[in-house]
């Protein structure tokens, strides 16, 4: 079983430099040739690395070293470098150090030092000097910077479904992409965020983020709280799934803006459609004229589970991101591709 793991712990040690080399030259007819121990190498690098086939950080293990560099020989000759530890990491880790930012990877293939390597030590042929032709002397390679480091995933989406539980997020999200999250006819049915792809004709892909459902007080961490609010801050826009089946659906939607708000200010003021959800029902028919007249927003009406007036929702899909494709072209920054 392959579980979603979006926290993480990890010790970094960077490697250690290799120690200096202490030898003195000698051959035939030139018995005092002098020092020529040569410079140790340097430790190498644990470095995380930004990988877009990566999803979860269940892979990431809770300790990493970097390789130790070479010792100084014989001949001036100098120590191997140890070679650099890569972590790869999914697009969205942060990675925190005593609660404070240090680094964000949002772009694939984008790197941080996690800990640096140790120099490598001076072999006694650095310390020859006229004052001292024959030095004996020699150091030691410099351990590896060790920190402790907190990674946390928050997933990268064009879009994220926004809703109470059972509110059909996760039949959406299969309707309109290959993704197969489990749908149930019981709440929290989605615990772990699914992204899944919606393709074009034009090879233009569409990512949407499943985001479990949430509840009043999500952001005083009841239910799932903030543990799933974070992966809503990276979608460049919403998608408000409400039940029109059920009573005052609008009410439904004021409540999740609310909560929005209450986690990070402006996040409910992201570009975003309404998605009247569950058509099929008659109590459903009832409520979407009232839902319209409350609401300023667009409002889809569709069926997930039937497919009804889905082209709708992907065609205002399409405009919301090519919307957002050119605001990023427009100041000079790349948009983020699946």
């Amino acid at each position: 079983t392959r579980y979603f793991v979006d926290q993480r712990k990890v010790r970094v040690v960077g490697g250690q430099g290799g120690g200096g080399g202490h030898s003195f030259h000698s051959e035939p007819r030139k018995v005092f040739g002098g020092p020529d121990g040569g410079n140790g190498g340097d430790g190498g690098h644990v470095i995380f690395k930004a990988d877009q086939q990566m999803k979860s950080l269940a892979s990431v293990f809770p300790f990493y070293q970097g390789f130790h560099g070479g010792r100084g020989g014989s001949k001036n000759c100098y120590g191997a470098n140890g070679a650099h530890t890569y972590v790869k990491v999914p697009v969205g880790t942060l990675v925190k150090e005593d609660g404070r930012v240090v680094a964000d990877l949002t772009q694939h293939g984008e790197e941080y030092i996690a800990a640096y390597g140790g120099a490598g030590g001076k072999g006694n042929r650095f310390f020859l000097s006229n004052e001292n032709r024959a030095p004996k002397s020699f150091t030691p390679g410099e351990p590896g910077q060790d920190r402790l480091l907190h990674l946390e995933l928050k997933t990268t989406a064009h879009a994220g479904l926004v809703g109470f539980p059972n509110a059909g997020k996760s039949s959406l999200l299969r309707a309109i992409s290959q993704a197969k999250p489990a749908v149930a006819a019981y709440p929290f049915t989605t615990l772990n965020p699914h992204v899944g792809i919606v393709h074009y004709q034009d090879y233009e892909q569409v990512a949407v983020a499943d985001i479990p459902g949430l509840i009043k007080g999500a952001h005083q961490n009841r239910g799932l709280g903030v543990a799933f609010l974070k992966h809503i801050e990276r979608c460049r826009f919403l998608l408000y799934v409400l039940d029109l089946s059920g009573p005052q659906p609008w009410v439904q939607l004021q409540d999740l803006k609310w909560e929005l708000e209450a986690y990070e200010k402006g996040l409910s003021e992201r570009p975003c459609v309404v998605i009247g959800n569950k058509i099929d029902l008659a109590q459903s028919r009832i409520n979407l004229p009232l839902l319209r007249e409350q609401v300023a927003e667009r409002v889809i009406a569709l069926s997930a589970r039937t497919g009804d007036n889905l082209e709708e929702l992907l065609l205002h899909l399409r405009e919301l991101y090519d919307t957002y494709v050119k605001a990023e072209q427009s100041q000079g920054q790349s948009p983020v591709k699946w």
